[in-house]
């Protein structure tokens, strides 16, 4: 099997592109016994709102573009074609990089963020209650979140690392400068929402109102920092009282359209009113730019403080990224050696159900033996049958790693030589 990462992220499509393309927690089920039925072996679903990405374990005969189509399935006015420019597609080393960096938030917006690391944890839970978990992700997955483990305990990756929402507040400070007395309304209470709500209570915010479609959810945060819950469906007619939006709802489409803002504003007398959309897809609808005093932003516009701890944290990365091509190095040699293993357990079974049988054969001719004997007896045979598989198993195991050597490997090849001879069942 070969594994195959193929997606989107926020490097190569910009924000419109991407919201069309995430999928809803509830759609992804559906999506990964899809993946399966175009011919993934292994599937999993990463969709959050720097990135969609799918990931699976393909049979060799299976090109690995048809990740692409299952990007696009059921998107309306998308195709293939149309995305083209903005797509990547990782095999093999590649892929097992990628998801290793992704996992080390090597490849996030923000170096050093955490979030991205509990929904990579998420997307394989998921995908494995599905039932589309097999031994190659398993073992992939397990790895790449070892990986971002010891790259956050040998590194300072961690250490003063910012979040979207953290990076959302910090925008905010940027306008309004202090945001002691500012009223903040926060609609969507997921974890952007409670990253968003814990970093405004430490940045001085006066209140917190928080609104959810479950009300339950919205309470425990409201708890949690000391804040108001609003009845999702009457927050429209408290936007007047907000000095500050931050949306990060699951909702399909707009929740806030410009009539709405232009309302509150009115309502407001025209004092400035600040928003940041980090949702994907997107809660705000973007005309709102061009309504006079209202202030909005998207998660592509905090590129710019990204850009800037990118910066700041240049020489940790580097440190990161050499980790990162030591397991990749260290995680393909035992792939490479685990495809040769059921060869090597085909053979040794062979020759052993040989020896057995030709002993038994033998046997009755020897007449009584002693247990000394019959202990000679057996080493005598196995050391003959060790004999012959120590060649045809070393070389298996010397091409499986030969990649190493930069070497060209003809693992397959001998493999297949090896079962021929052998007589090997496939």
């Amino acid at each position: 099997m070969r594994l195959a990462v193929a997606g989107i992220n926020h490097r190569t499509a910009p924000l419109q592109v991407r919201e069309r393309l995430a999928f809803r927690a509830q759609d992804i089920p559906d999506a990964l016994l899809a993946m399966q039925a175009r011919g993934a072996k292994e599937a999993l679903i990463l969709s959050t709102c720097n990135r969609v990405e799918l990931t699976a374990a393909l049979e060799d005969g299976i090109s690995a573009e048809a990740l692409f189509e299952c990007l696009v399935s059921k998107r309306e006015g998308v195709t293939v074609e149309l995305l083209r420019p903005h797509l990547y597609l990782f095999e093999q080393a590649e892929a097992i990089r990628h998801l290793f960096r992704v996992a080390s938030s090597l490849d996030s917006m923000i170096v050093g963020e955490p979030q991205i690391l509990g929904q990579l944890k998420e997307a394989y839970r998921q995908a494995r209650d599905q039932g589309t978990v097999g031994t190659m992700l398993d073992t992939v997955l397990t790895r790449a979140f070892n990986v971002a483990k010891r790259i956050r305990s040998e590194t300072e990756i961690g250490y003063n690392a910012v979040s979207v929402s953290y990076a959302a507040v910090e925008l905010a400070r940027e306008i309004f400068g202090s945001l002691t007395k500012k009223r903040v309304l926060i609609i969507g209470a997921g974890k952007m929402s409670e990253g968003a709500a814990k970093h405004l209570l430490s940045a001085g915010a006066h209140e917190i109102l928080i609104a959810n479609r479950t009300r339950e959810r919205a309470e425990d945060l409201a708890r949690l920092f000391r804040g108001e819950v609003v009845l999702y469906d009457l927050f429209p007619a408290r936007l007047a009282e907000m000095d500050i939006v931050i949306t990060s709802s699951a909702a399909p489409g707009y929740i806030l359209s410009p009539e709405m803002i232009r309302r509150a504003i009115e309502n407001r007398r025209n004092q400035p009113m600040f928003l940041i959309d980090i949702a994907v897809p997107r809660n705000i609808d973007p005309a709102v730019n061009g309504l006079e005093h209202a202030f909005l932003y998207d998660i592509d516009d905090l590129q710019r403080l990204a850009d800037r701890n990118l910066r700041a944290r240049g020489e940790v990365a580097r440190q990161a990224e050499g980790i990162v091509s030591e397991e990749v190095a260290r995680l393909e040699a035992k792939l490479r050696e685990r495809s040769v293993a059921p060869t090597i357990v085909s053979l040794q079974e062979q020759l052993e159900a040989i020896r057995a049988d030709v002993l038994g054969h033998y046997r009755a001719r020897l007449g009584p033996l002693t247990a000394d004997q019959e202990d000679a007896l057996e080493a005598l045979t196995r050391g003959i049958v060790n004999k012959i598989a120590h060649g045809p198993i070393s070389e298996m195991r010397r091409q499986a790693a030969a990649k190493d050597a930069g070497e060209e490997s003809r693992e397959a090849e001998l493999i297949t030589t090896v079962r021929r001879i052998f007589r090997l069942r496939s």
